[in-house]
This record gives C-alpha cells, sequence and structure tokens, in this order.
C-alpha cells in the first residue's frame, strides 16, 4: 500500500477518533500506525515528518483532504470513502495474518 493511502488512512484514523488533525497529531498517527513507511532510514525508532510533505500536497492536489499544517487536516467526502476502503483492506489484512 502506497504511502499517500496510508496518510489517508491515517487522518482518517485521528478524525475516527474525534480529535483535531494537526500536523503534530497526524505525524505521531502515522508513525503509530506505520512506523516502517514513517521513521528514519538510519533511526528508524524517530518519526521522520518529512516523509508527509509531498504525499500532504498530492492528496490536497486530488481534492481528497482540505487543511495544511499550520491548522488542521480533514477529509472530503471522496477522500472519506477511499480511506473508509483502506480500512476494509487492511482490515482483511489482518484476519488474513
Amino acid at each position: 500500500m502506497g504511502i499517500n493511502n496510508l496518510l489517508l488512512f491515517s487522518i482518517f484514523s485521528v478524525l475516527d477518533k474525534k480529535q483535531k488533525c494537526t500536523f503534530e497529531r497526524l505525524v505521531q498517527e502515522c508513525f503509530s500506525l506505520f512506523g516502517d513507511a514513517f521513521g528514519f532510514k538510519t533511526l528508524p525508532e524517530w518519526p521522520d515528518s518529512r516523509k508527509l510533505d509531498r504525499p500532504l500536497r498530492t492528496l490536497r492536489k486530488n481534492k481528497l483532504i482540505a487543511g495544511d499544517p499550520k491548522n488542521f487536516f480533514s477529509l472530503t467526502k471522496t477522500g472519506k470513502k477511499s480511506a473508509e476502503d483502506i480500512f476494509k483492506i487492511l482490515s482483511q489484512k489482518k484476519l488474513q495474518i
């Protein structure tokens, strides 16, 4: 699963917990859910927030999210539908393990 999908799911996860999806909260969620994808290569126990920059721009450009790092992020209707589809895929993978 690509980093854009993981990021979209992480936004969904934060919002599903009824929390504001600030940039800092999003970095925390991405790293706690998908540490291998969002950690530094040389220090994998630490989150690398730079890995969110380009994917966030892409998600915004594709109208899946709204917002910016200075405020908070939200999902568009299309983004929420995509995140729910990703959730289903991730849930199926957990069941197969």
